[in-house]
């Protein structure tokens, strides 16, 4: 049923290139572990044991705040059509923001999101899928353009003042460095 690899084969980069959501899990030594829901077109496989992903503003920071303690993250897909598989990526991540080198060029591998906050790269030492058999199909309806309104609708302005109230730490009230 499961395997371990050391690497994505193409095969397997093609599965995460096909699927609408993934799931990023996080935490630090100490406190709760976040698993956190992502979509919006906001991966990109940069080689056989390489991601990175875009995350825009949301509710918490949960993900930047753990990775200043410990760069330990996971990253799941489930196949919700077609042949069952699970697959998870295990590795380091380390968290990139707007005044930081590096930005604008991870930046470029994605479209313009309103209320773009961080981008995670992911490397990762072991690649594992699962059978997935238990979990049911679900047919894509589309994205939804609820975040990109809201946050459009905030302006640059009103992001940054959310940031300040909502984003500076985690739920355990670790800094997330949205600000250094």
């Amino acid at each position: 049923m499961g395997k371990q690899y050391d690497s994505l084969s193409p095969t397997l980069q093609t599965f995460i290139e096909d699927q609408h959501i993934f799931f990023v899990a996080t935490a630090a030594p100490d406190g709760r572990v976040n698993v956190s829901p992502k979509g919006m077109n906001s991966l990109r496989v940069l080689g056989p044991n390489k991601v990175v992903w875009l995350n825009v503003t949301g509710s918490g920071n949960e993900t930047a705040a753990h990775l200043l303690e410990h760069p330990r993250m996971t990253l799941m897909w489930c196949a919700f059509e077609g042949r069952p598989n699970i697959l998870r990526l295990y590795g380091s991540a380390t968290a990139y923001h707007p005044r930081d080198e590096g930005w604008e060029e991870r930046l470029a591998l994605f479209p313009t999101l309103p209320g773009t906050r961080n981008i995670f790269e992911l490397e990762f030492d072991l690649v594992q899928t699962s059978c997935g058999m238990a979990v049911p199909y679900f047919d894509y309806a589309g994205e939804r353009d609820d975040l990109k309104n809201w946050s459009a609708n905030k302006g640059p302005e009103g992001i940054e003042k959310y940031w300040q109230e909502k984003n500076q730490t985690s739920l355990d009230g670790k800094p997330t460095a949205i600000f250094e």
